[in-house]
Parts: C-alpha cells; sequence; structure tokens
C-alpha cells in the first residue's frame, strides 16, 4: 500500500540533434499528439504519482504551458523548470526546487521519481514495481537484461572481456530516490568540477552509501532519440490503443 508522497521530475529539455527534426524531439508529434504528452499522461494518470516537475529548454516555459499543461489538462504539474546544459544540471533544476519548498510533501521524507520525457511508454506498471523497490531500499532504476552478449573495449578498440550476460543490464528510467538522499547527492555533485555522469544513479553510487537496486521495466519503455525509434513508437502506439479497444 502507497504510503509516501512521490513526485515525478519529468526531463524535456534535451535538443534532439540526433532526431534531426526541426523541432526538439519532445514536441514532434506521434499518432497527433506531442511524444512528451504520452509520458506525462502516464504519470497523470498513475495511482503512484502525486505530483510532477516538468524541466524544460530555456524559452520554452510558456509553450509548454499553454500548448501541453493547459491544453492537455496535466493538472499534476506542480511547476515548470528551466533546465541546464546537461543531464544533470537539468536534473539538479528539479530538485533545487523541491529542496527549496516546492513540494513540502515530498520533502525530506517522500520519493521522487526521474524520467526522460521521451520514453513515452513507461506505464503503471513499471511504477508500482519502482514504488514497491524504492520503499524496500532506498534507491533504485528501472531496466531490463540485455538480450545481446556485451564486450568491454580496451583504448585500441579490441575485445577485453566478456561479462555473462545475466550480469549486464540496460538501464532506463524512472530511476527513483529517497528525497533527502538524492537531493544531498546532487548537491555533493554540484560542487565538484569536471563532472561525469551519465545518470542518477552514478551520481548515488559515487557518494558510496546506498547501493542501487535494480528493478525491471519494460522491453517497450524505449527512449526516442532517433527517426527509426519513431517508427518502433508508432507500432507500441498502434498496439496499445487497439488493446484498449478489445
Amino acid at each position: 500500500m502507497k504510503k509516501k508522497h512521490c513526485t515525478a521530475i519529468v526531463l524535456s529539455a534535451g535538443q534532439g540533434k540526433r532526431m534531426g527534426a526541426s523541432v526538439q524531439k519532445q514536441y514532434i508529434e506521434l499518432k497527433g499528439n506531442p511524444l512528451i504528452c504520452y509520458t506525462l499522461a502516464a504519470f497523470q494518470e498513475s495511482q503512484v504519482i502525486d505530483d510532477i516537475i516538468l524541466v524544460v529548454g530555456e524559452g520554452q516555459e510558456d509553450y509548454v504551458y499553454d500548448q501541453i499543461v493547459q491544453k492537455y489538462h496535466f493538472y499534476k504539474v506542480r511547476a515548470i523548470v528551466r533546465g541546464g546544459e546537461e543531464r544533470y544540471a537539468s536534473v539538479w533544476q528539479g530538485l533545487k526546487i523541491i529542496k527549496n519548498g516546492a513540494v513540502p510533501e515530498v520533502y525530506p521524507d517522500g520519493y521522487i521519481f526521474i524520467h526522460d520525457g521521451a520514453r513515452p511508454f513507461v506505464d503503471e506498471g513499471i511504477l508500482k514495481r519502482a514504488y514497491e523497490t524504492v520503499d524496500q531500499y532506498r534507491a533504485c532504476v528501472a531496466g531490463m537484461p540485455s538480450k545481446d552478449t556485451v564486450k568491454l573495449a580496451d583504448e585500441n578498440g579490441f575485445a577485453r572481456v566478456t561479462p555473462a550476460r545475466r550480469d549486464v543490464w540496460t538501464i532506463q528510467t524512472p530511476q527513483v530516490f529517497e528525497s533527502k538522499l538524492i537531493i544531498d547527492a546532487y548537491d555533493a555533485l554540484m560542487k565538484r568540477e569536471n563532472v561525469q555522469v551519465t545518470d542518477d544513479a552514478m551520481v548515488v553510487e559515487q557518494t558510496g552509501n546506498v547501493p542501487v537496486k535494480l528493478f525491471e521495466g519494460s522491453y517497450e519503455n524505449i527512449k526516442i532519440t532517433t527517426p527509426e525509434d519513431l517508427e518502433i513508437a508508432e507500432v507500441f502506439l498502434k498496439r496499445r490503443f487497439e488493446t484498449l479497444l478489445d
């Protein structure tokens, strides 16, 4: 049974350069709606998530409020925040306003779900598994066991070692943490120079205090990065609509 307040930070500030489109990928239309709308709808309709902090690109605040939040009635969106130049900086912008009291229900004794806006197929099953896992382990990330054999290369591009496939996971979002744990970890990170992190779990891992638990997301929980991903997303979306109609 859900007991703690849960806030989602949805990241929608990326440039999406690999998409090669004239608009940022999160605003590309998929079956008639901006991509970000499917992501927000999953959190809006969730029984796990209480509210949303939406992080957007510089100068996009008014557009997103008018054309996304208001138009599609995403009433759980508590704040729209301008992001940073890198992903970790955008996360920090969302965490900072929580730390400063924008969502007093979640800090310091709730859970924060950090999610890529370009992952539109997060669903209630993933969110429930995330809550159950963070409630037990304090820090967790969605992922799936790798379907492929993975090799680690040396500096010259030669295969160095082949880890057992059972030990290799492809990491997704949401990544979920006790609110004070993740805010304190990011606070420490932002005081360093030469920051090199690629996900939120790394920030917690570097503190060395709390191990990060992996839980199963979904093979459909893909991140839309390239035009080919959009084609796959259309198939997933069509199948979901057909399932609803059955």
